[in-house]
């Protein structure tokens, strides 16, 4: 019978989840549900000075927002809990008496100047580095008597001395070989009981079943010790599978010169979580070398640890800018709306409530600007002339607009063809303008740009006649008597 699938994601709360670790849980999650497996979510926080409770409920917030969703961890509970580390001390204290008991790990009583001093022989080429074993020559005697004596130690593992070459078949790298002497004694638990890294995680993951560990390749120099852990432990060693490093456009690790790197600042950003999810996915992984939309469905069906690239991934904000602006335009109008809702009551022009209220308005608003933009924060800062009676127009623009020749008299002549206008519909306001630079003797750019200056209060803006139509006809024509006036004045 084959054994089920199950995958960890095991962030530490020290900060922000970020879009390396967001990668990796994408991964994790993508496998698990291919393959009919458990997504686990563990947080280890052995930390206890960085690990918070705000930044664990921050990249539980993230993940949610992602769409990852996890069926054993926080919030859901599973079988194997609890599901964070600092309320698991009793497996450690098991695991390690487990080892005594087999005879895989010693007490150390050497002292921080002693082992800086061994390592200092080390660093001057007098020993081989790595720790010594001194107090793994100790006979257990002599070890019981000390520790009956109330004298501090760590506990070691003791690396089998014949162990031979560590190989791991890495699903991602190909088979890995690590030198028998790469390995030293290295700490289990520390002299006040807390558990290492090396030691908590391996004693999780043998307890909760773990079948696969996918991880970034900064873990790399931790598997052999790992591995000699789940040895020792007499427990199955998963399938690893280590994820080369995402680096910024120069080519250097991604960091925070590079721009926003957390799952929560691209949503401060604009970014969809959907277009985030689609690129952190490709960032490494491809469905077949040519797509590059593809949806949360689509990965899950498809996605496999063995299409994985070993090189490192590059991160390109632009392209996931022209990702963002897909999405974005593949929306229907009702769902772009759900989505602009929060950010137009952010910018302050309504609130949720009264902005619920005008819906069926804001659907026809919708494709005027989902063609022109690739993030959410941009949208109202292009719409909000839309909101409330006056604009406030551009300096630039009315340099460029307003003082031209001409254009007193290019806003009264709108001003009155609008005035006209019986159906106020974007077919008639374009019906009633089209005429205008003919009339006036004039190439249509200087006109259309003032009246849309006049309107919008920028050059830029959504298309001129169904922004119009948008408007009451009322605040339309004040705008333009005022643009006017203003351009009299110059």
């Amino acid at each position: 019978m084959t054994q089920q699938v199950r995958v960890r994601f095991a962030p530490s709360p020290t900060g922000l989840l970020h879009i390396g670790g967001a990668r990796t849980a994408i991964y994790n999650w993508a496998f698990a549900r291919r393959a009919g497996g458990v997504f686990v979510l563990r947080i280890d926080d052995t930390d206890p000075e960085r690990s918070t409770p705000e930044n664990t409920e921050q990249i539980l917030r993230s993940m949610r927002w992602l769409g990852l969703d996890w069926d054993e961890g926080p919030e859901v509970d599973g079988a194997y809990g609890p599901y964070f580390q600092m309320k698991r001390a009793a497996h450690y204290a098991e695991a390690l008496e487990s080892l005594k008991a087999s005879g895989h790990t010693y007490p150390c009583f050497c002292t921080q100047e002693e082992l800086e001093a061994k390592r200092a022989a080390a660093r001057s080429g007098e020993s081989s580095g790595g720790y010594d074993g001194t107090c793994r020559r100790l006979g257990s005697d002599v070890a019981r008597e000390r520790i009956d004596a109330g004298e501090s130690c760590v506990w070691r593992l003791a690396v089998p001395q014949d162990r031979g070459e560590i190989v791991v078949d890495d699903v991602v790298r190909g088979e890995t070989v690590f030198p028998a002497m790469s390995v030293d004694d290295f700490v289990l638990v520390r002299s006040d009981g807390t558990p290492t890294y090396n030691f908590a995680t391996v004693v999780d993951d043998a307890a909760m079943a773990i079948t696969h560990v996918i991880r970034g390749d900064d873990h790399l120099s931790n598997t052999p010790k790992q591995v000699l852990v789940f040895e020792a432990l007499d427990a199955a060693v998963p399938q690893f599978a280590h994820l080369s490093m995402i680096l910024g456009p120069d080519g250097k690790k991604l960091s925070k010169r590079h721009g926003a790197t957390s799952v929560e600042a691209f949503h401060d950003e604009g970014i969809l979580p959907e277009a985030l999810l689609n690129y952190l996915a490709l960032l490494g992984w491809s469905l077949d070398g040519e797509t590059t939309i593809i949806s949360a469905e689509t990965l899950q069906e498809n996605f496999a640890l063995e299409r994985i690239s070993k090189n490192p991934a590059i991160f390109d904000v632009e392209k996931l800018e022209w990702m963002n602006g897909v999405y974005i335009r593949e929306m229907s109008p009702e769902q772009l709306v759900e989505r602009m809702v929060p950010w137009l009551a952010e910018a302050g022009l309504g609130t949720r409530e009264t902005l619920g209220a005008r819906r069926a308005w804001l659907e026809e608003l919708a494709p005027l600007v989902s063609e022109r933009v690739k993030r959410m924060t941009e949208i109202a800062p292009a719409v909000t002339f839309l909101f409330g009676d006056a604009v406030e127009i551009d300096p630039v623009a009315a340099d460029k607009a307003l003082a031209a020749e001409g254009a007193p008299g290019v806003l009264e002549a709108a001003t009155a063809a609008l005035d006209g206008v019986t159906a106020w519909t974007a077919e008639g306001i374009e019906a009633a303008l089209r005429s205008l630079p003919e009339a006036l003797g004039m190439k249509p750019k200087p006109v259309f740009q003032a009246v849309r200056v006049a309107v919008t209060g920028s050059l830029v803006s959504p298309p001129l006649f169904e922004s119009l139509a948008l408007l009451d006809r009322t605040v339309a024509l004040r705008r333009l008597r005022a643009a006017a006036e203003l351009a009299r004045s110059r």
